[in-house]
């Protein structure tokens, strides 16, 4: 009996690639079943949810800012408008002493310091003494004087005793007369020797004392010529000096110049007695007003410039001479577009308005201005005609603007 008989038929061996073909078949059918089932289920979702989604809103702009009602009444909306302005040269410069007060004083004699009695930055009155040398020439000039004085008198008691003795007819009026004349020139040469005194240095009343005493002074005074201020002090005790030698230098600082040197191309728009404004950056670019009182009549051959000066009154002695400055000179007349300061921010160093870019949208741009000049500023870039800009209130817009940039990142 076949034992085969009612039992199942094993299967034969499947190949890999068979097996691989079936579950790659699997898979797309899942994944058929699994799309069918989306579409009868949610089939009309997707469309909605990609009708009510909106566009990508554009990236934030943080110089962007929109009006509000808090914003409308600060702020005063107008275009830029063209007016004749005169261009402001700005020329670099510095700061000088007064060259009308300021004496350079020397020693009258050659000699040796003995004594220094004025100190840097001290003020000093005219005639003060600065300092004492001892001087041989000084010596001989006394010893001169006294010998003059000494035959002046001589030469007077002569001619009192030629008029006794003309009186007693011992002589004839032509020995008085001769006497007179010696006196004459006696007296003349006393007054030329006090006279060198004084050049040597020596006062009047150092030469009176002379006079009546006979004691020859042993140093000779250096004093200021003028009334001022100490500002160079070149010499030291026991320094020989000799006339040809600048000592002192003495200035009456409530005075200074400005100079400047303008180049030759715009040299014709400088004259005397036109009034100008002198920007001091060391004191917070603040601006003192003056007058040109020369202008070079050479050009420097070297720099092609035309040297200016102005006279600044400096009562308070802020003004100190070396300082560095910038000349502002009104130049030549012509149009030119201006803002008005009031719509200027200054920020990051820099120049910036509001500019209107959308119906109560405005942006802060950054500009290049002129100086001002009765309350408005020249554009120094191009910007088309009637472009809307903040006229008034752009410090409020611009705290506005930071304000909400700060929420925004916070």
């Amino acid at each position: 009996m076949n034992r085969t008989i009612g039992r199942t038929r094993a299967p034969a061996s499947v190949s890999p690639a068979a097996k691989f073909a079936r579950r790659r078949a699997i898979r797309g059918g899942l994944a058929l079943a699994m799309a069918l089932l989306l579409a009868a289920c949610g089939g009309d979702a997707a469309p909605d949810k990609a009708a009510k989604g909106s566009a990508p809103k554009p990236p934030h702009d943080p110089n962007v800012i929109t009006l509000g009602q808090d914003l409308k009444g600060l702020v005063r909306l107008g275009p830029v408008t063209n007016m004749e302005v005169s261009d402001i040269l700005r020329i670099a410069g510095r700061l000088e002493v007064n060259a009308n007060r300021t004496a350079r004083i020397g020693a009258p004699v050659t000699g040796r310091i003995v004594d220094i009695k004025a100190l840097l930055g001290q003020d000093v009155r005219q005639g003060e003494v600065l300092a004492e040398l001892n001087s041989q020439d000084t010596t001989s000039a006394q010893l001169a004087f006294l010998k003059a004085h000494s035959a002046e008198q001589l030469a007077s008691r002569g001619v009192e005793r030629a008029q006794l003795l003309l009186a007693a007819d011992v002589i004839g009026s032509a020995e008085l007369q001769r006497r007179q004349g010696e006196l004459t020139v006696a007296r003349a040469e006393k007054r030329a020797a006090a006279d060198q005194l004084r050049v040597l240095g020596l006062s009047l009343k150092t030469v009176a004392q002379l006079e009546a005493t006979g004691t020859i002074v042993a140093s000779t005074p250096i004093t200021s010529t003028q009334a001022g201020t100490v500002i160079e002090r070149k010499v030291a005790v026991g320094q020989v000096v000799a006339p040809s030698d600048s000592l002192f230098v003495v200035s009456d600082l409530s005075s200074v110049w400005a100079v400047a040197d303008v180049p030759e191309q715009e040299a014709d728009t400088v004259r005397r007695g036109q009034r100008v404004e002198i920007e001091v950056p060391a004191l917070g670019n603040e601006k003192r007003a003056g007058v040109i009182v020369f202008v070079a009549d050479v050009v420097n051959p070297e720099t092609r410039t035309v040297r200016v000066g102005v006279v600044l009154e400096n009562p308070g002695r802020t003004l100190k001479p070396a300082m560095l400055t910038n000349m502002l000179i009104e130049g030549k007349v012509s149009q030119r577009t201006v803002v008005p300061v009031s719509a200027v921010v200054r920020e990051n160093d820099a120049d910036h308005i509001f500019v209107q870019v959308a119906p109560g949208s405005m942006r802060l741009t950054r500009v290049k201005l002129g100086p001002e000049k009765n309350g408005v500023r020249p554009l120094l870039d191009k910007m088309p005609e009637n472009t809307g800009i903040a006229l008034e209130g752009a410090f409020h817009l611009n705290n506005e603007r930071q304000k909400r940039n700060l929420e925004r990142g916070g």
